[in-house]
């Protein structure tokens, strides 16, 4: 476990779908910064809490659907029990790397009801879960996790791309809400990032090329790009930041 920037001692963070990829990267970055961390996936993340653990940090698992409203409340009390609060949650779960590219036409009903209810009502559901215990807390940090797709209108992934843009609107109508409780929610807007899911996926491998020729910074996205970003909306620094989106994709969306 590194000794510097211990920016998050004495918090408590949630981060959902965090047993591999981008999430487990979250994971591991808040513990090294200082954070308690309850690590939740569908089935239990227990390397990530192994990993966090021989660095020297502090985890529990516990499973969480965030399809499931009780889900995720258990999901949320656990951390309670473990750490006696929660302060910052990561909304990492979604549904991205098992899709395949289609157009709009293509997409059936189930799927893109699938998509919505992990990638929007999941979103919302989790803060309503977690924000009574950031209420008792005198505030907190949500941290959401939208898409550079959603600047771009990219086309194949209508389902996916409405979902995240929804992301967007809901980090900026929530934080409006929650505010006056000292709760700043914000979002980040990730490229195309070569996590092991994207990297297994061939959709991904034909596109990761494509991807980069737009951005200023020609190389592939890796999950530790985004610990910046994260970090900032997690800590004390963006106390007076609320309500935003953050693009971190190498300059290939600027707005």
């Amino acid at each position: 476990m590194t000794t510097t920037a211990r920016r998050l001692d004495n918090k408590v963070a949630l981060v959902t779908g965090a047993a591999q990829g981008i999430g487990r990267s979250f994971a591991i970055a808040l513990a090294e910064a200082g954070a308690k961390v309850c690590v939740s996936d569908m089935s239990l993340p227990e390397e990530t809490v192994a990993e966090i653990v021989a660095r020297g940090g502090t985890a529990v698992a516990a499973i969480a659907d965030v399809s499931r409203q009780a889900s995720l409340d258990a999901m949320v009390a656990e951390a309670e029990r473990a750490f006696g609060s929660v302060d910052i949650l990561v909304n990492n779960a979604g549904v991205f790397g098992t899709l395949s590219m289609k157009g709009f036409d293509e997409i059936d009903v189930e799927e893109w009801d699938r998509v919505m209810s992990v990638n929007v009502r999941g979103v919302w559901q989790a803060i309503k879960a977690v924000t009574p215990a950031m209420k008792r807390a005198g505030g907190g940090r949500i941290i959401n996790i939208s898409s550079g797709t959603v600047f771009k209108g990219s086309p194949m992934l209508l389902h996916y791309v409405t979902s995240k843009g929804a992301v967007v609107a809901l980090t900026r109508a929530v934080a409006r809400e929650l505010g006056e409780f000292g709760i700043c929610v914000n979002a980040i807007a990730p490229g195309l990032v070569m996590s092991s899911n994207v990297q297994a996926h061939p959709d991904w491998q034909a596109v990761a090329a494509t991807n980069v020729a737009t951005r200023a910074i020609k190389r592939d996205a890796m999950p530790d790009d985004l610990i910046g970003a994260l970090l900032f909306f997690a800590s004390a620094d963006s106390s007076f930041v609320t309500g935003q989106t953050l693009v971190v994709d190498g300059g290939s969306v600027m707005h």
